[in-house]
Parts: structure tokens; sequence; C-alpha cells
């Protein structure tokens, strides 16, 4: 049974990349444009892996992640931030902190490897 990611990227072009390049490695991938379905998605599928980007348009995937750690019933599932625009190192220290983060633009094989360590871990 196939690995179930959930990405969460207000840029179509950004999902789509996302989706190609993991669907080729044989995950199942699931794409949100904003994050306001973020809870109802997780709640009907449980993904395995969640790749949120921080800015989504009027929302913070940072505040969307805090919610997901606080969560009793999500805290375990992985999440990666993703973003251009900021130095997320601190926000791996913060309560409800992501599991990791990538930099935009992201090497594809750094993409993949940072999901395969998420998903093994």
């Amino acid at each position: 049974m196939s690995k179930k990611i959930l990405a969460v990227d207000d840029d179509n072009d950004i999902l789509d990349v996302i989706r190609i390049i993991l669907e080729d490695e044989g995950y199942e991938v699931y794409t949100l444009a904003n994050g306001k379905h973020v809870f109802e998605f997780v709640g009907e599928n449980y993904p395995d892996l969640i790749l949120l980007d921080v800015m989504l348009g009027g929302m913070d995937g940072r505040d969307i992640c805090r919610a997901l750690k606080e969560h009793e019933e999500y805290k375990k599932i992985p999440v990666v931030m993703i973003s251009a625009s900021h130095n997320l190192n601190n926000l791996l220290l913060m309560p409800g902190a992501p599991d990791n983060f990538l930099a935009k633009p992201f090497d594809i094989d750094r993409l993949i490897d940072m999901v395969k360590a998420q998903l093994a871990a």
C-alpha cells in the first residue's frame, strides 16, 4: 500500500511539480490549494505526511502546523513546512514545530530524500 502525502500550497504550479515528482516515486499524493480544508482532509484521509507551505494566501501555515501538532489524533503525522521567504530554523524550536522544513525553490532530490526520511522515522 502506497503512502499518502498531502501537499498544501497556494501555488498550483508547485502543487503540480510536487505531485508529479512524488507520484513518480510511488506515493499517493493529494493536493489542497489553501489551508481551509486541511483538518477536514486529514480527518477523512489521515495522510502519512503533510507538506505545508508557510504563506497560504491569507492563512499562515505555521498556525495550521501548530494546530495539527497540538491535536491528539494528528500530532504524530510528520509535517514538513515549505517556504520561499523565511528562515525557518527557529521555527523547529517552537511549540507545535514542524518535523522539518524545505526552502523554495527546492531541489527535487532533496524533496524526495526528505519525504523518505520523514516516512521512515
